[in-house]
């Protein structure tokens, strides 16, 4: 079963279940999620529990000894295993097939890992988890979902704001969903229940943005110019190599040329972001920006990154920061 994080304290009400997989890159979300599923556990009898970190060096057998063994004062019990590295090796994901092929209704699991690549998510040690578990999914929220995920975070401590102020706190604490969890949480300690007027909140708010080049590509896929230049901005700001910005930005531009191409001759674009492997969560982003733009755009738009390349590299004269900010505003007209 495949749940997102929003959801889990539903399903929690329902009844819980003996494997829980808590996954994902948001650490606010999968700190939270396990705290629910530990709390629902010992709200049900789960007395006893027992946290194990899988590194290197792990004694996997520990897991199986642990569930086969209560104390004589509890009944039911908690393993809580945490994977750090989302990679238990060989013997790990052996241990755990085997594992959750015998799960004991008197021991609730509780597995923490990081987000996982598509790779992992095909092995055989995740795939036997997803068949016998609750998997939890803790990701990132997207920009365009964040306002939506602060108004709700707002209305558990009694207090609203506007649109526009939402999307300010947006602007200011995207990627970094810990941070913008203790700005809501402040507004609690500051201000009544009620609502929030755009000057209390701009007074009160710190900028906790955390910038990376692939949310930047994001916005020039999108065509969100604005987004683009304020994210370059923070890169700048945050001292981040220019070669390092201009390979994440030519990477999505040599991808969407590409698709297009297959697209010329004939092909869909839902199969030629397939064959060339583009990540689900991107193929929504480029097949937008394949249908908006065309082929010529995405040529010259390739000859400019390879200006930029020279620049970088000392071999023209130029503004690096500044051509890359025009060659992102190519993808907003």
């Amino acid at each position: 079963m495949q749940i997102a994080s929003e959801d889990l304290s539903r399903h929690l009400a329902s009844g819980l279940k003996p494997l829980y997989v808590v996954y994902g890159d948001a650490l606010l979300l999968a700190i939270e999620a396990a705290d629910s599923i530990r709390a629902a556990a010992r709200a049900a009898g789960y007395s006893e529990r027992e946290t194990f970190i899988a590194e290197q060096y792990f004694k996997w057998g520990e897991l199986c000894n642990s569930a086969q063994s209560l104390s004589l004062f509890a009944s039911r019990k908690v393993i809580d295993l945490r994977i750090p590295s989302g990679k238990p090796g060989t013997e790990g994901g052996q241990a755990l097939q085997d594992y959750v092929a015998n799960l004991s209704p008197d021991v609730l699991t509780l597995i923490s890992l990081p987000k996982m690549d598509w790779s992992a998510q095909k092995s055989q040690w995740f795939t036997a988890l997803q068949q016998h578990g609750v998997m939890v999914s803790a990701d990132d929220i997207p920009r365009n979902m964040l306002p939506r995920w602060i108004a709700a975070r707002l209305e558990r401590q009694e207090q609203t704001t506007g649109k526009a102020t939402l999307e300010f706190l947006a602007d200011r604490c995207e990627g970094n969903l810990l941070a913008a969890f203790q700005e809501i949480q402040k507004f609690a300690l500051l201000f009544p229940a009620g609502e929030l007027s755009f000057e209390q909140v701009k007074d009160a708010v710190m900028d906790v943005a955390r910038y990376d080049i692939f949310k930047l590509s994001e916005a020039m896929l999108s065509g969100n110019a604005a987004r683009f230049a304020r994210i370059l901005d923070g890169l700048r700001a945050e001292g981040i190599a220019t070669v390092l910005v201009l390979w994440a930005v030519s990477e999505d531009i040599r991808t969407l040329g590409k698709v297009l191409q297959a697209a010329q001759c004939g092909g869909s674009l839902g199969n030629a972001l397939r064959d060339m492997r583009v990540r689900k969560d991107r193929q929504g982003l480029i097949e937008n920006a394949a249908r908006r733009l065309k082929l010529p755009y995405i040529e010259r738009a390739l000859q400019q990154a390879a200006r930029l390349d020279k620049t970088i590299k000392g071999l023209r004269q130029g503004d690096v920061w500044d051509e890359l900010l025009q060659l992102g505003l190519r993808f907003a007209k």
